[in-house]
């Protein structure tokens, strides 16, 4: 019996503090993320087998996962791999444990504070190192060059991500957490240093100059500002999408240009719009359960509109670049479905922990972090965030999170 519990202990403590190292360690690189959430998944089970407990709870969330999962196994019905989308519905199961680890494994106040910690230190040294980058050339972390625009000639930072947008997704919705605590938790000396840190991050997502990202975020610190009746803050919003096209970069300004000043393509660039009208053919020989999960980019090609691909070419094997337009190619309106009734469920109770918390802390965690869903799923509309290893760990970690501080306030009432 005491063996038991030394080793309950050791795994208890694994999960606790990988929990906390997880943010950080996508932020570093993908090998590093998937040992840590490949030893969090492991000390979970290892935790409900030697308690003698369910591995899952059905609730409202996890129902909803389940019936994600339901439409994605529906889906093999037309895949052209089976292999491919067995893949698929791996990606899946891992997305389901990182969020009910995270849900069901974040302990306490205390416990948040380390992983807010953890966040602030990730977004800080990946905005550093951004900068860093785009002056030396190459970023300290793996040593990747930054990114120049072809057509713009625009250097745009990558930091320790393979690409500028993939950057510009993972800080995009993590900076609104931090940005929140900044401005409506932390007061007299930690509010300026926390200043000075959010506008550190705010430089680093801002020089990835990834459009989805930067609009995303907008769309949360507005949201953040309506929550909490900031009108000083509204109105500076405002006035910054006034003033934004007189001083923008030079070489911004070129992407106008070269849209011919169409905000659609300034946006989302002729062959994204090439992609969904590719995409909405694809839907529309397979509706309901789609063309199989994870086989998008393999059928591509097939679904390839000549008069489409005459505005903007695309090769034959690409992404969405929409997340919601993907999901239904692959799984259909039944999968799309599934996700939006999860996020419904996500969003309901979430909304519900920010009314009722009387923490304050714990109150503005949790209007930070809808904000920073609200940022993956706006930059969702115009990238596959969700179909990026990488950055789509940090979603369902943001979910899971979230939920957690609901648990954390049904178990006790005076939070």
């Amino acid at each position: 019996m005491e063996r038991k519990g030394q080793l309950l202990s050791i795994f208890d403590s694994m999960v606790y503090w990988l929990i906390v190292l997880l943010p950080f360690s996508v932020a570093i690189a993908p090998g590093f993320a998937n040992t840590v959430i490949g030893f969090m998944i492991f000390g979970f089970v290892v935790k409900k087998v030697i308690l003698r407990q369910r591995l899952i709870y059905l609730n409202q969330a996890n129902l909803a996962f389940l019936f994600i999962f339901l439409a994605a196994i529906l889906s093999f019905k037309n895949t052209v791999s089976i292999d491919t989308s067995f893949t698929g519905i791996l990606k899946l199961l891992k997305a389901f444990f990182i969020f009910v680890v995270c849900t069901e494994e974040i302990r306490d106040k205390e416990h948040i504070k380390k992983i807010v910690f953890s966040i602030i230190f990730a977004a800080s040294l990946l905005s550093f190192d951004a900068i860093w980058q785009l002056l030396l050339g190459k970023d300290f972390i793996h040593g990747n060059p930054s990114r120049r625009e072809s057509s713009t000639l625009l250097l745009r930072a990558t930091g320790s991500f393979p690409g500028p947008n993939a950057l510009g997704i993972f800080l995009s919705c993590i900076v609104p957490l931090i940005v929140g605590l900044t401005l409506f938790y932390f007061r007299n000396k930690r509010r300026i240093i926390m200043l000075f840190v959010s506008l550190l991050v705010i430089a680093g997502l801002y020089l990835t100059y990834s459009r989805g990202a930067l609009i995303g975020f907008f769309i949360a610190f507005l949201f953040l500002a309506i929550m909490k009746r900031n009108k000083v803050i509204i109105g500076a919003l405002i006035a910054s999408v006034i003033i934004f096209p007189f001083v923008a970069p030079k070489n911004m300004k070129g992407w106008l240009a070269v849209a011919k000043t169409n905000p659609l393509i300034f946006f989302l660039n002729d062959d994204r719009i090439t992609a969904y009208k590719n995409t909405f053919n694809m839907i529309v020989h397979y509706p309901f359960v789609g063309v199989g999960v994870n086989t998008y980019s393999k059928v591509y090609a097939k679904y390839k509109l000549a008069e489409a691909e005459k505005m903007g070419p695309t090769p034959d094997s690409f992404y969405a670049h929409n997340n919601f337009l993907q999901m239904t190619g692959e799984t259909g309106l039944l999968g799309l479905a599934a996700f939006l009734w999860f996020l419904f469920v996500l969003f309901k109770k979430n909304f519900s922990v920010f009314k009722g918390i009387k923490d304050e802390y714990l109150k503005i965690v949790s209007l930070s972090l809808i904000g920073c869903l609200i940022a993956f799923l706006i930059n969702g509309l115009t990238e596959t965030s969700l179909y990026n290893a990488r950055v789509a760990m940090i979603f369902w970690f943001l979910t899971g999170f979230s939920l957690a501080i609901s648990r954390i306030r049904e178990a006790d009432s005076n939070i």
